[in-house]
């Protein structure tokens, strides 16, 4: 029995949830249907002027090598941080929240996080675990390459970096500022800035005029308590046509370390030449090289294998010693058919492969970057992702549901106010942060209607109720399909809003191609 909302308010409260409301007018934004546009709702509720520590509750580093955490918190500033029961060889900057310093020898550290600003004060219980083990938690940030590609600079990795800051985003959890293709010296290009020498006499990889001192960079992305992310190739040349890593591997990674970066994206790209009929080994054979060097550097870099999913790359990447791994080829390729990738290649690939069973703390399925707000399209410009209201609400949610890195990769200069809620919402963030690390499983499929349910800490569930219909329709999560009986408290993630009490099961509209996540919990016996 539904003992909260009514049948007729829960049908008024779905199309709420959903996001959106439908009105009937022409617009270049438009869903698939004619004549129909969705207008974007925003159903995040603003932060707290008070104190409220966010982000992932867990962080892994190695012994010896440098460790870097700034404490995500929303609320007016100024703020002062403090940690009780910090290790020996960490220290944290009170006015930022910056956690610096090094850790000499293998354990676990509980310590708790404080926050206090004049309006009130909040704390967090937080695990530091100094072992072998990285990327606890999926890694959060931003990426150049489906905004910039290959006009990407020094100036404009660096604003990045101070927008992230500006715009709040490190407070979230946003922690990775990524230097996609492009970097270093194009092999064929006329252009002074970008063409050159790629390496210099000794074999090192050189950076392209455009990116002048490239451990520069790196510092003053530090500087701002964000991580360094860069890119390049096992094959001779990258994507972009670049210098790549062939044949000088240790020494790039060396010198990636060197520069002080912090992941690496190691793409496929022209290893095909290296490799132009492969089987599995050689599949594996450019990632698992890679993989044992970063693991002898003196600095953590998460590696993050670029290979589109093949020689089903879920399978083994963990073992090849990847932190994450792309399931597919690029989501935005090309830009008018996102909508179709994400629904092809995130719900069908992820539900028919049971991705599940590969991802967890350490290791994680990449179904590719958030494509939101301004991309490049694809005809030398930039637009507003084709992807509608409804689906960037399911976008999100699902990335957040299979434990997926958050990965941005729209134009952070020009990011409005519905998009910056998309990414901003605490509550869906700790769907995909929860210190578990479960990813989600399809646990009901009705044709274009499906359900996803993810175990989380302290015994919740998070739970996505998708259409992928082109018209409304109810769709309903059952506890049995749970494996949870009795009275279940059921939250609107995106609303942060209980809805009620309900006994066997919840069902609500879902507009077209749009998604209602919620969260659920037994009822605390009375």
């Amino acid at each position: 029995m539904q003992r909260a909302i009514s049948t007729r308010l829960q049908r008024t409260l779905g199309l709420m949830l959903a996001g959106m409301t439908v009105f009937y007018a022409s617009g270049e934004n438009s869903p698939a249907l004619a004549g129909e546009q969705v207008e974007a709702v925003i159903l995040t509720p603003p932060a707290p002027a008070t104190p409220r520590i966010n982000g992932a509750k867990v962080f892994g580093v190695r012994p010896g090598h440098p460790f870097l955490f700034t404490i995500p918190a929303t609320g007016q500033r100024p703020m002062g941080f403090a940690v009780d029961g910090l290790p020996e060889g960490l220290k944290v900057d009170s006015q930022t929240g910056q956690i610096t310093g090094a850790l000499k020898e293998p354990g676990q550290h509980l310590v708790t996080f404080r926050a206090k600003n004049a309006l009130g004060q909040a704390e967090r219980k937080f695990k530091i675990v100094c072992g072998d083990t990285l990327a606890l938690t999926p890694q959060m940030g931003w990426n150049s390459w489906y905004i910039w590609t290959d006009h990407v600079t020094d100036k404009i990795m660096r604003e990045a970096a101070d927008a992230m800051v500006s715009n709040g985003m490190i407070d979230h959890g946003y922690s990775y500022v990524d230097i996609d293709d492009c970097w270093a010296v194009h092999m064929k290009s006329t252009d002074p800035t970008y063409g050159g020498q790629p390496r210099d006499a000794q074999g090192n990889v050189n950076s392209n005029k455009r990116f002048p001192d490239m451990k520069a960079l790196a510092d003053y992305i530090h500087s701002k308590g964000l991580k360094a992310g860069l890119y390049t190739s096992p094959g001779p040349q990258t994507c972009g046509g670049c210098m790549g890593a062939y044949q000088h591997e240790e020494q790039d990674a060396r010198q990636f370390a060197a520069w002080g970066f912090d992941l690496l994206k190691y793409d496929w790209c022209s290893y095909g030449t290296i490799a132009p009929t492969p089987d599995l080994a050689a599949f594996q054979k450019p990632y698992r090289k890679m993989g044992e060097i970063l693991k002898k550097l003196d600095r953590d870099i998460v590696l993050n294998f670029c290979q589109y999913g093949m020689g089903d790359v879920w399978r083994w990447g963990r073992e090849a010693d990847g932190h994450s791994w792309r399931t597919a080829g690029d989501l935005g390729g090309p830009y008018d058919k996102i909508g179709v990738n994400m629904f092809r290649d995130g719900f069908d690939l992820y539900g028919r492969n049971a991705l599940q069973k590969y991802s967890g703390p350490g290791a994680w399925n990449d179904p590719d970057y958030l494509l939101l707000g301004y991309l490049a399209n694809g005809k030398g410009g930039t637009s507003l992702t084709p992807l509608s209201p409804n689906e960037q609400y399911s976008h999100v949610s699902l990335w957040c549901l299979v434990t997926a890195p958050l990965i941005f990769s729209g134009d952070l200069a020009r990011l409005d106010a519905f998009t910056l809620s998309l990414l901003t919402n605490d509550e869906v963030l700790e769907v995909d942060q929860d210190p578990l690390g479960k990813a989600a499983l399809r646990i009901a499929k009705t044709g274009e209607l499906e359900v996803w349910a993810k175990d989380m800490e302290g015994g919740r569930k998070a739970v996505g109720l998708f259409n992928r219909g082109d018209c409304e329709a109810a769709v309903t999560v059952k506890w049995s399909d749970l494996g949870i009986t009795g009275p279940q408290i059921v939250r609107d993630l995106w609303r942060q809003k209980d809805l009620g009490t309900f006994d066997a099961q919840f069902c609500v509209p879902v507009g077209r191609h749009g998604v209602v996540l919620v969260g659920i919990k037994p009822q605390p016996a009375p």
